[in-house]
């Protein structure tokens, strides 16, 4: 039974003086979450919010929602746009914040403060006219994962630049297919276009010194002889040690064809780590993982600042109760469990030194720094315009990548469309 909305102000400022909540009977509400629609992290999902439930007495509902992005982007503005109270919390990707502001709650009068034990940039990014209006659920950052039983297998290492990774690439590409296995591929990466070639593909410019797409003034910067080479190099890998398909993988086809054994390497968030050690994985104990390559001598590294939070709806019937679940979901205790379980990446630095998370992901030690550096998407110098700027530049970049257009023509295009988009300010 939902709370009447006449009755919720004086419910819910009872319920946020309770910790824990805890109501039987008639004042049990329902609340529904939209966390993950499949696998694991469905799963993961499913048994937090059940323990929320039990807890508390209330009730949890799971809100299907698309594997693209920008697929649950255009699904939420939906729902805000009509103001439904269908859905009370919502999963918000790291760039979002500012461009759906208008539709969140600010969490500060239900958090006690507990966004202090969080990374304070991903709370920052978060906070928004000083209203936090979403809490840390995990943070991602892009990475390399490479077969270490093939890499040495061939005598090689793991790559430092994006050259040596082609040439590795191919080297165990032309072995394996000569060895049988004809549908093997160097390299698998998100190719498609949407928002998951945005990440990758700042990843490609800003280690080739490239910048980013708008700078921290809101300057339009990606028209530049250092992006144009980052996105050569990256079009010079599609039908040699990447598949002519790989234009239209999103993550989940990249680490179907990586995890089936038909790739010696692919750039993935961290979640794919418990994934490809799994019973069921054929390359269960054989992966390593690294961060991504540098462009050149010369370049960085530059891993994409993913990761997830957890948010409440304006539209929500029962907002104090629907905050309690996003504490709760948010918390040391749950983030652990999906560390541990789902190698989903904490929010809290005190993590990073669990010994039972870093059983579980040896990685989280040794590649720390990938995760609190990582690169964002300008998603705060560009704000409520961010989707039509990433639209503009995947699509850009899957152009270069089809070979639909050069680089030179496509970023100089790119340059023309963003101004457009800006119309004298962002």
């Amino acid at each position: 039974m939902k709370l009447s909305s006449r009755s919720l102000t004086a419910t819910a400022a009872a319920l946020a003086l309770t910790a824990p909540l805890w109501v039987t009977g008639a004042n049990a509400a329902t609340v529904t979450i939209s966390c993950g629609s499949v696998g694991q992290d469905y799963e993961n999902c499913k048994k937090m919010t059940a323990d929320w439930a039990r807890k508390t007495g209330h009730e949890v509902k799971l809100f299907t929602i698309p594997n693209s992005t920008t697929d649950i982007l255009a699904l939420f503005r939906q729902l805000f746009a009509a103001k439904s109270p269908d859905l009370d919390v919502v999963n918000v990707d790291v760039v979002w914040p500012g461009v759906i502001k208008d539709h969140l709650l600010d969490l500060k009068p239900y958090s006690k403060g507990v966004e202090k034990e969080h990374f304070p940039a991903i709370v920052a990014n978060n906070t928004v006219d000083g209203k936090l209006l979403a809490m840390p659920w995990f943070t991602d950052a892009g990475l390399l994962f490479y077969r270490k039983d093939l890499v040495e297998k061939y005598g090689a290492k793991p790559p430092t630049t994006w050259e040596e990774l082609a040439a590795t690439a191919k080297k165990i590409q032309d072995g394996e297919r000569a060895a049988g296995n004809k549908d093997f591929h160097g390299f698998v990466f998100q190719a498609k276009a949407y928002e998951g070639l945005t990440c990758d593909a700042v990843e490609w410019v800003h280690s080739h010194g490239g910048g980013n797409i708008v700078n921290d003034k809101g300057e339009i910067t990606i028209n530049n002889p250092k992006a144009v080479q980052a996105l050569k190099t990256a079009a010079s890998w599609i039908g040699t040690i990447a598949p002519q398909g790989v234009l239209n993988y999103a993550e989940e086809e990249a680490r179907g064809v990586f995890q089936n054994g038909n790739a010696a390497f692919m750039r993935n968030w961290p979640y794919a780590w418990s994934l490809g050690n799994a019973k069921d994985s054929k390359i269960s104990g054989k992966i390593g993982v690294s961060a991504l390559p540098k462009g050149g001598a010369s370049g960085q590294n530059a891993a994409t600042l993913g990761g997830w939070q957890l948010a409440v709806s304006k539209y929500s019937r029962n907002p104090a109760i629907a905050a309690d679940l996003v504490m709760f979901m948010t918390s040391a205790e749950s983030q652990k469990y999906r560390a541990i379980n789902g190698s989903y990446n904490p929010t809290i630095a005190a993590l990073y030194k669990d010994k039972d998370v870093l059983a579980a992901n040896p990685f989280f030690g040794s590649l720390y720094e990938v995760f609190t550096s990582a690169v964002p998407r300008p998603a705060t110098a560009t704000g409520a315009k961010y989707p039509e700027v990433s639209s503009a530049f995947w699509n850009a970049t899957h152009d270069v990548l089809s070979g639909q257009a050069t680089a030179e023509d496509s970023l100089k295009k790119l340059e023309g469309k963003l101004k457009q988009v800006q119309r004298g300010k962002w």
